[in-house]
Parts: structure tokens; C-alpha cells; sequence
């Protein structure tokens, strides 16, 4: 599929789009702590990143491009790993988000002679899911998740281990006959190339009291959250930045 295309399923999808534009730039989402407070903390970390540091093109649904300025990214999913979980632990849980999607002036995204600009609402994007992950497992390697984009989403079945879950892109390419599916596994930033916001994404790992959430089909972020109340032991996250805007981009470390 040709990448204008895609921008334009992206700019003209209509999740929960806003209908003014803020004075001040809106405090960003947020997911839900589920853990108890107090609770042990893991320790996460994504190789090859620096927290809160820009993530490389390598791991991007969606990179700058000297023409058109955004094209398509390898979308290769990053090698992940955390500490061991307390005891009680029967398995974990892997959540990817972005705070930092449009949730009004959708319209502007990658559009000629327009910019999203800061103050514009924001939503959560979620790029990731992957439960009933084994509680012998405390690492998953580069690419275990995906090795590139694929148009329709990648499917349930191909996952290493744990169970895979559908993100966001489900909803943004449902009205797109060439990209419509539901889209499984790990499939990386896509912000837009006017967006005047730094996309925080949040590697959020889970340890919970159960082997099974019992999750199955297409169950997204939202199940997947409601299913883990009162079964998380301990969480702890990685923070990275992404952009596709130059300005942007120039600001941020590397």
C-alpha cells in the first residue's frame, strides 16, 4: 500500500476526535496504576534505547522520510526484559502506549500547511498487548514480536509466547480496505510528521497472581486492563520518546 494512503486512514480516522481546540496544553492521559500501592517495583528495560531517549526508526511503524516527510518504518519490535516478579507470581503481562495521540484536530494530521498543535487533546494509542506470558520468562528478544508491518495486522497465532492482543491500529485502519484487520502483537510509533508534541511510549510489564487472564479473540487494551484488577503483584515501566517532526526531533536526546 502506498504510504499516502496510510496517512490518509491516520489523519481521517475519527477516535474519539475532539471538537475545539484548548487554550493550554490539556494534562496528558494516563493508564491506571494496578498495581497496590507500595507493591514491588519491576525493573524494565528495552535494549538498544535510553530511557527517555528517542527511540531509532528501527523499532517505528512509521519514520521521517526526505520526501513526503513520514514513510513507512521496519517496525522491528524491540528486545525487552524485566526483573523477576515477587513470589506469587504466575506470569506477566506486557502493555505499550502512547500518551500523546490526537484526540481533536485529527484533521491537521499530516497535512500540508497545517501543525497539530501542543495544545490540542490528547488520547492513548496503544502499540502493544501481550498476556499469560510464563513466570519463567523474564525477557523477549529483538524481532520476537515483529519483523516488519504487515498489512491486515499480524496474526494471534504467531506469538513466541503469551497471548497476544489487538492494539489500536484495529480501530484506525477499520474504515481502510487496503490496511482493515485486526492488528495483533507489536506494531511501533506513527506519530504525525506536524505534530508539535514529543509521543511518550510507555513499556509497561505486569507481574500478576495468575497463569491466565482467560483473554481471547480480539480483546483489546481496555479487557486486558479490567481482567488484571486485583491480580497485579507489581509493575514497572520504560519510558521513550519518538517524533517523525524535525523540529521536534532536533530538541529531543538521542
Amino acid at each position: 500500500m502506498k504510504i499516502r494512503l496510510m496517512l490518509a486512514a491516520l489523519a481521517g480516522a475519527a477516535l474519539i476526535s475532539g471538537a475545539g481546540q484548548a487554550q493550554m496544553a490539556p494534562p496528558l492521559p494516563t493508564v491506571p496504576m494496578l498495581a497496590p500501592a507500595g507493591s514491588h517495583k519491576l525493573s524494565v528495560h528495552v535494549d538498544a534505547l535510553k530511557s527517555k531517549h528517542l527511540m531509532p526508526d528501527k523499532y517505528a511503524f512509521c519514520a521521517p522520510a526526505a520526501q513526503g516527510h513520514m514513510g513507512a518504518g521496519p517496525d522491528i519490535s524491540p528486545a525487552i526484559s524485566w526483573s523477576k516478579g515477587p513470589k506469587g507470581t504466575l506470569s506477566y503481562a506486557i502493555i505499550l502506549y502512547d500518551t500523546d495521540s490526537p484526540a481533536e484536530q485529527r484533521e491537521k494530521m499530516n497535512q500540508e500547511g497545517m501543525t497539530v498543535p501542543a495544545t490540542a487533546k490528547r488520547q492513548i494509542f496503544y502499540h502493544w498487548l501481550l498476556v499469560d506470558i510464563p513466570a519463567n520468562v523474564n525477557s523477549l528478544p529483538e524481532g520476537a514480536e515483529s519483523q516488519g508491518r504487515v498489512p491486515h495486522g499480524k496474526p494471534a497465532a504467531d506469538a513466541k509466547v503469551g497471548v497476544r492482543g489487538t492494539t489500536t491500529y484495529s480501530k484506525i485502519f477499520a474504515a481502510n480496505e487496503a490496511m482493515k484487520g485486526d492488528y495483533y502483537g507489536y506494531d511501533g510509533p506513527c506519530p504525525p510528521w506536524n505534530d508539535e508534541n514529543t509521543h511518550h511510549y510507555h513499556f509497561t510489564v505486569y507481574a500478576l497472581s495468575v497463569k491466565s487472564l482467560g483473554l481471547s479473540g480480539p480483546f483489546d487494551s481496555m479487557a486486558a486492563q479490567a481482567a488484571m484488577q486485583g491480580k497485579v503483584l507489581a509493575q514497572g515501566e520504560f519510558l521513550g520518546y519518538y517524533s517523525t517532526n524535525p523540529a521536534v526531533i532536533a530538541k529531543l536526546p538521542k
